[in-house]
């Protein structure tokens, strides 16, 4: 079982930074690619990105090429994002989840139970 509670969401003006933390517990986290995505209300699922398992390749989105950045720290079983230039656009409840490739972001069939996401506003 792999577990992941995303942080570090909260309310920013627009041109701002943040930094998400996802944390994982359970099954080897170094053994996964990571993806980030996001849904904001009424909207379905949007991929930000994603990162391998060894944290040498990174993928992103054209919406957020530029100013979002994945990172990996295999020894604190914990990927980031780096947020800058926010857009009110990014407002959303970000999650992650593992991934089977980059470019795609296609989350595993047993990744059932996913984390509450983390709020991200960005006001304008």
């Amino acid at each position: 079982q792999l577990q992941l509670e995303e942080s570090g969401g909260g309310l920013v003006q627009a041109g701002g930074s943040l930094r998400l933390s996802c944390a994982a517990s359970g099954r080897a986290f170094s053994n996964y690619n990571m993806a980030w995505f996001r849904q904001a209300p009424g909207k379905e699922r949007e991929s930000v990105g994603s990162i391998d398992w060894s944290g040498t390749r990174t993928y992103y989105t054209d919406s957020v090429k530029g100013r979002f950045t994945i990172s990996r720290d295999n020894a604190k079983n914990t990927v980031y994002l780096q947020m800058s230039s926010l857009k009110p656009e990014d407002t959303a409840v970000y999650y992650c989840a593992p991934c089977l490739q980059l470019d795609t972001l296609s989350v595993p069939t047993w990744y059932i139970n996913w984390g509450q996401g983390t709020q991200v506003t960005v006001s304008s």
